[in-house]
């Protein structure tokens, strides 16, 4: 059951389930998933990739062909006994309910949300973490080197999904479509540029987030990885393969707050717009998708809403 705040919506989603991308190529989508160290499995009927992460065998992502890049979907998990709730905070929301269409399959709930979007609502389990992602050690014993050379290290892997970020037409009506239809909390935001948004029932430090743009759009898929040694390493493996274009391993000003990243961009992969400015013309260019020891936070203390605008720094 939802723990809510004074004069907020009574019921909250707990989890994203797992997203789903159209690209043009499933097999530049595969050899660029399966480099970043996901475990990528083609289905067929219709034929689509499945990602999967270290931690569990639940599909995170679902890659079909498509004639762009663009967002097929995404979709959310809540509990049992809200789902109801859940339903009747869409339609008093504006919410527009979608009974057919390609991927509206008859599980769950199917909607659009304030920009279009197609998201699908249905019960499953709470994939958040309750607890910090224990971080794995790279201490030596005495008398050996505190870090292995590169050439000793093996692959790495992503243990699970962290979060995701989408371009929105309008920031502020996402903000409020997402906290009252869907239970989300505002962690924080950068003015009318940035805002990150986390799940009641505990999460990391934003679950989504949206930047603001002319229009709707899919920015990047963030994974949580073991330690800040594996998010280098995890960069440098997608730079030996050909992926050079990205914002490099560091804390990255907007979302510092969150995470230490390394921001990877392939082609033709999923759609990446990277500011309103530059959106028309990487519609055509490459993806984004990080790597990133998480700052998890407990419900009960980020509950509050708080709103930093102007303090992460973005101009």
């Amino acid at each position: 059951m939802s723990w809510n705040l004074p004069n907020e919506s009574r019921y909250g989603i707990h989890s994203v389930d797992h997203f789903a991308l159209e690209v043009p190529s499933l097999d530049e989508a595969e050899r660029f998933f399966s480099t970043f160290g996901l475990r990528v499995t083609r289905q067929q009927q219709p034929e689509h990739l499945e990602l999967r992460a270290s931690a569990s065998d639940h599909v995170w992502g679902k890659i079909f062909t498509g004639a762009s890049k663009r967002m097929a979907y995404l979709s959310l998990s809540c509990y049992a006994n809200e789902i109801d709730g859940l339903t009747q905070q869409l339609k008093l929301n504006g919410a527009q309910l979608v009974t057919d269409g390609t991927y509206v399959n008859g599980i769950g709930v199917w909607f659009l949300d304030n920009d279009g979007n197609l998201l699908q609502l249905k019960v499953g389990e709470k994939l958040t973490q309750n607890a910090p992602s224990p971080q794995k050690s790279t201490w030596r014993r005495a008398g050996r080197r505190g870090v292995l050379g590169r050439g000793e290290t093996g692959p790495v892997y992503p243990r699970h999904l962290s979060h995701l970020l989408m371009f929105s037409s309008n920031i502020n009506r996402s903000v409020e479509f997402y906290r009252d239809a869907l239970g989300l909390r505002l962690s924080d935001r950068s003015q009318d540029a940035v805002a990150f948004m986390h799940a009641r029932h505990g999460s990391d430090h934003h679950l989504i987030a949206f930047a603001q743009s002319h229009a709707k759009g899919w920015h990047h898929s963030s994974w949580d990885m073991a330690n800040l040694d594996e998010v280098g390493r995890g960069g440098e493996r997608m730079r030996l393969a050909g992926y050079t274009q990205g914002w490099g391993t560091g804390r990255h000003v907007l979302g510092s707050t969150t995470s230490t990243t390394c921001a990877i961009r392939g082609a033709r992969i999923p759609s990446i717009r990277l500011t309103s400015i530059t959106c028309r013309r990487a519609r055509s260019g490459p993806p984004l998708i990080c790597v990133a020891v998480a700052v998890w936070r407990p419900f009960a203390r980020c509950g509050t809403g708080r709103d930093w605008q102007g303090r992460l720094g973005f101009r």
